[in-house]
């Protein structure tokens, strides 16, 4: 249940460019979530909307989450091919030799703030 962490990172991370910028009222926050990234988007919107009540400028502020689609690269035949899909075997060559580029990682996209 790492989607509480996450959340309390968001906060603090946006927090600090609100004072930084001063600024008073974040509209919406949009975070690209992986799809092997563990974290679940129905717990991170629950949290949310728990966690804002407790801050001073996120109250009524909106958390939009995009998929960031797991692909992995197959070293061997330099193709990519969908995580999920194939797994860690490229669907090309049939190597295992491969590595994931993007899909486990979240990030903070877009601050709409005023």
């Amino acid at each position: 249940m790492h989607e509480l962490g996450t959340i309390y990172y968001v906060i603090d991370a946006v927090e600090k460019l609100m004072v930084e910028n001063d600024l008073k009222k974040v509209g919406s926050i949009t975070l690209e979530v992986g799809e092997v990234s563990g974290i679940i988007p129905e717990y991170l919107q629950d949290f949310w909307l728990w966690a804002r009540e407790k801050t001073e400028y996120f109250k009524e502020t909106e958390l939009k989450l995009e998929k960031l689609d797991a692909v992995t690269y197959c070293q061997d035949c330099a193709k990519t091919y969908p995580t999920l899909k194939y797994g860690k075997t490229c669907p090309y060559c049939q190597s295992g030799n491969t590595f994931l580029v993007t899909g486990n990682e979240y990030n903070i996209k877009e601050i709409e703030a005023m």
